[in-house]
């Protein structure tokens, strides 16, 4: 039973990481772009859901909603404001960017609300007994884990049913043969920006939710490692961002119970080299030769 709830605990997590992942694969499918400062708007995004619920008194679904919103108009103006001027510039500059953002949204959230961690009540408490309670799955899990699955779901059917999806993969492809057919570059990729930053909100509630605890930093660590999960399935490919954030989930989570919490994340990061050196396009991901 315990390696069941060792599992189950690493398929939440990985769930968590997996929505993270799709805004970052989402992104760079897109825009060519590694958008370092998405683990940052989930911190932003667990502040608002926090501050939405304790001082406002809002429900749960309103308050995630609440953030959702804050969350798509910082996600639009970082894209207008830091990297809309960068779209012709080397991806170093961009990369530089991007970290600058992410130490300016981690700073400005130690002004705003302070360095000390604020706990954060879980939106669903309780949890299912089975196995004559021998086993624990909490409605937390639960609730990630079906999130998870209705989210991909949801993206893969825009992306290919919808008018502004198949926009979207048009850039994907090649942004000056999409521009010569009438699609509007600037407002597709501003709308990938908006829904990552939507999905960074809802990993930052349910993160929060299953470690109960908040601080400026709290979206480093995780965005990071959702970063490693979409290369790790293949950044680009939606499919590929679940299945490596689900497998680095279960990864990290038998790591820590079976091998040593402090080597866990060391774990992770080796299986992603090796993974690479094997395939270097990821689990999903598909060798695209460049032309010259």
């Amino acid at each position: 039973m315990e390696f069941l709830s060792y599992l189950i605990s690493g398929i939440s997590l990985g769930s968590v990481y997996a929505i993270i992942a799709l805004g970052y694969t989402m992104v760079y499918g897109i825009a060519k772009m590694l958008n370092f400062a998405h683990g940052d708007v989930i911190m932003v995004g667990g502040y608002i859901s926090l501050l939405s619920m304790s001082s406002l008194g809002l429900p749960w679904p309103l308050a995630v909603i609440l953030a959702m919103l804050v969350c798509t108009v910082l996600g639009v103006v970082i894209e207008g404001l830091a990297y809309k001027p960068l779209r012709s510039a080397p991806s170093l500059a961009v990369l530089i960017t991007a970290i600058g953002v992410s130490y300016f949204l981690q700073n400005a959230a130690l002004l705003l609300w302070g360095a000390s961690p604020k706990a954060y009540t879980p939106i669903i408490a309780g949890s299912v007994k089975l196995f004559e309670g021998q086993l624990s799955i909490s409605y937390v899990s639960m609730l990630t884990v079906f999130m998870c699955i209705v989210i991909m779901i949801a993206l893969t059917l825009f992306t290919g049913k919808t008018r502004m999806g198949k926009a979207m993969r048009a850039c994907s492809e090649d942004k000056a043969a999409a521009q010569l057919m009438g699609i509007n570059v600037n407002r597709t990729i501003s709308m990938t920006f908006a829904i990552g930053s939507a999905l960074a909100a809802i990993a930052g509630v349910l993160l929060c939710s299953s470690y109960t605890s908040l601080m400026p930093t709290t979206g480093s660590m995780p965005g990071i490692k959702a970063f490693t999960a979409a290369v790790f399935g293949g950044i680009g490919s939606i499919p590929g961002a679940l299945l490596g954030g689900v497998l680095l989930g279960i990864i990290e989570s038998l790591a820590k119970a079976y091998i040593s919490t402090q080597l866990a994340n060391s774990i992770v990061f080796a299986v992603l080299i090796i993974t690479l050196l094997v395939r270097p396009a990821g689990l999903l991901g598909k060798y695209v030769p460049e032309k010259v």
